[in-house]
């Protein structure tokens, strides 16, 4: 059974109170709350009162998101990681969302890997002091400094942190890089879009073009789901969703209702 999930970037327009509701309408088994929004976190309102009503509506906090360029060494990353590590912790939130630098900087090799390592051993300890996992999305695009769920995998593997973090399996990000393995074992999430426009190529597609999965999908997300899914992967599907047309739906319900269906319906396990 599909344990869906809703990344409030899918309903960006929608306060808190109407995410729970409709995760709860459809079903879902959690939701993943944004602090990129033009909205305050959780409306302002106070952390702990927001994950005790999320909780008494059964629905999970799966994460915040998100410490932006996580990877580059800076202070103000560490303050970042650090603050909404206790504001995760406050509200009972199961993990934080780590995003790599995407400014074409830092892109070498040698360079990328070893401020990965510096940057997941000073973060990792925090991390166990407040019962989170970190969640890392490589991002795919040529400008990433982490591009490709590989590199992360050995450096994780490397540092015997594999318990600590785990990876975001985007499936827009995986098409972009081009890349082949999955590596279901290491999944903590896994964010689903659709790409409908049939006149793009994989270099023209941004956030912009992400709407919600059917059958005119171009990223293949039902063949990456089935992988995922036939190779042991059981964890939440999250619709993330950046496109306007999305985010202008007055009511979801209904679109992420048809949505989660046609995905359950049409994976293979």
């Amino acid at each position: 059974m599909l344990k869906a999930a809703i990344n409030h970037m899918t309903m960006c327009a929608s306060p808190y109170t109407a995410l729970l509701a409709t995760a709860k309408a459809t079903a879902c088994v959690g939701v993943e709350i944004r602090n990129d929004l033009d909205s305050e976190l959780f409306d302002g309102q106070d952390y702990q009162k927001a994950g005790r009503e999320a909780r008494d509506q059964g629905i999970r906090l799966l994460a915040l998101a998100e410490v932006s360029a996580f990877n580059d060494l800076s202070n103000r990353a560490w303050q970042d990681v650090q603050a909404l590590a206790s504001t995760a912790q406050a509200c009972g939130a199961e993990a934080i969302s780590l995003i790599p630098r995407n400014d074409g900087k830092g892109c070498e090799r040698e360079e990328r890997l070893q401020n990965l390592k510096s940057t997941l051993l000073k973060f990792a300890p925090l991390l166990r002091q407040h019962n989170l996992l970190g969640y890392i999305e490589p991002l795919g695009f040529e400008s990433a400094s982490l591009r490709y769920k590989a590199e992360v995998v050995s450096v994780l593997t490397e540092l015997q942190l594999t318990r600590e973090f785990k990876l975001v399996h985007d499936t827009f990000h995986h098409h972009l890089s081009g890349e082949d393995e999955l590596f279901p074992e290491h999944t903590g999430i896994v964010h689903v879009s659709g790409v409908i426009d049939k006149q793009l190529q994989s270099s023209q597609m941004l956030d912009e073009h992400r709407v919600l999965v059917d059958d005119q999908d171009q990223l293949k997300n039902i063949e990456q789901l089935t992988q995922l899914s036939q190779r042991g992967y059981d964890g939440p599907v999250s619709i993330e969703a950046f496109a306007p047309e999305v985010h202008q739906i007055d009511s979801p319900k209904h679109s992420l209702l048809t949505c989660f269906k046609y995905i359950e319906s049409t994976v293979t396990s």
